[in-house]
């Protein structure tokens, strides 16, 4: 009797933990289609990857641009011509703005210049404005955030009237 009975709670002990993977891998599939089906359903033509908002800078109302979650975007002085400088531990720091696979003219909404896309040494390619590789910064905690402006004297804020970086 002890060996059914034993037999048994061992059966249930067992099946409770798979049953709860079960649920839980169901929820979390669940949870990560449904927060990640914008993205990957929306093609990279038709999903804007920049967009303008206000925010303060510097003390002052400006019109910034963002990424699609509406973070600030940044563009660094020594990324002249289009070409991407700020790899490895800088790109840690100031994560560069990643086009999709494919993407080689981004869409932008609210944006008046030009969007194009560089070569990333890191692999893929990073979207541009007027010239400049766009940036986030790791220490802007949410949207309308612009505490990069002006850290070494080299990362600011990017502007949809920022001069073309050539």
């Amino acid at each position: 009797m002890n060996i059914v009975k034993s037999w048994r709670t061992s059966l249930v002990l067992l099946s409770v933990p798979l049953l709860a993977a079960a649920c839980g891998g169901s929820a979390s599939s669940g949870g990560t289609s449904s927060a990640g089906s914008p993205a990957s359903s929306a093609s990279p033509a038709s999903a804007p990857l920049v967009k303008t908002a206000t925010a303060t800078v510097s003390g002052k109302q400006e019109t910034i641009l963002t990424d699609q979650k509406g973070m600030t975007l940044y563009y660094y002085t020594p990324d002249k011509g289009g070409k991407v400088t700020c790899t490895g531990q800088c790109a840690a720091l100031w994560p560069p703005v990643a086009a999709p696979s494919g993407t080689s003219k981004p869409t932008g909404q609210g944006v008046t210049g030009p969007l194009a896309t560089a070569p990333n040494p890191a692999g893929g390619s990073v979207v541009t404005y007027k010239g400049w590789p766009l940036y986030t910064w790791v220490k802007d905690k949410a949207p309308g955030d612009t505490t990069g402006q002006g850290v070494q004297g080299v990362w600011f804020v990017a502007t949809p009237d920022v001069q073309p970086g050539t």
